[in-house]
């Protein structure tokens, strides 16, 4: 069949979304054999179990989206299927990983800093401003032949 030929069975309007379809096709069809090309058992040992859960997820989603595609090119809406439930349980799982994966994102309590942050805050300035005054009227009052102490630093 010539190419000519092949554009008279379609409409000219959707060449663009079929050419895209079929590209998006066999990108699928690369990434399921360079998946199914690994045996499942090693590369579920290599993983975390947070990772094997989005390799989980992210499989039966592809899946049942595959699934959804099929349902379209046979003409039957995939709206009144089970499927569409299917995709929506699968989508809740996905995003309750992805708030662990978050959570361990977040930024953690380092109790140093804060224990540093509430001394400062508690911090009394009044107080030992009169201190410095006092000690300092004391200096001058004092001769230079007394050395001052020194007060043993607060921590």
């Amino acid at each position: 069949m010539t190419e000519d030929g092949r554009t008279e069975d379609y409409p000219h309007e959707i060449d663009e979304q079929l050419t895209g379809f079929d590209s998006s096709g066999s990108s699928v069809k690369t990434m399921l054999e360079k998946l199914m090309s690994m045996p499942r058992n090693e590369l579920m040992q290599k993983l975390d179990p947070l990772d094997q859960a989005k390799l989980d997820l992210m499989s039966a989603y592809t899946l049942n989206s595959l699934f959804w595609m099929y349902l379209v090119t046979q003409g039957m809406n995939p709206r009144d299927h089970g499927i569409k439930q299917e995709l929506e349980r699968i989508r809740t799982y996905m995003n309750r990983v992805k708030e662990i994966t978050d959570k361990k994102k977040s930024a953690r309590l380092d109790k140093g800093a804060a224990a540093r942050f509430v001394r400062s805050a508690l911090y009394e300035p009044d107080e030992k401003d009169s201190r410095k005054k006092g000690a300092s009227k004391k200096a001058t009052h004092t001769t230079s032949d007394n050395p001052q102490t020194k007060r043993p630093k607060l921590s």
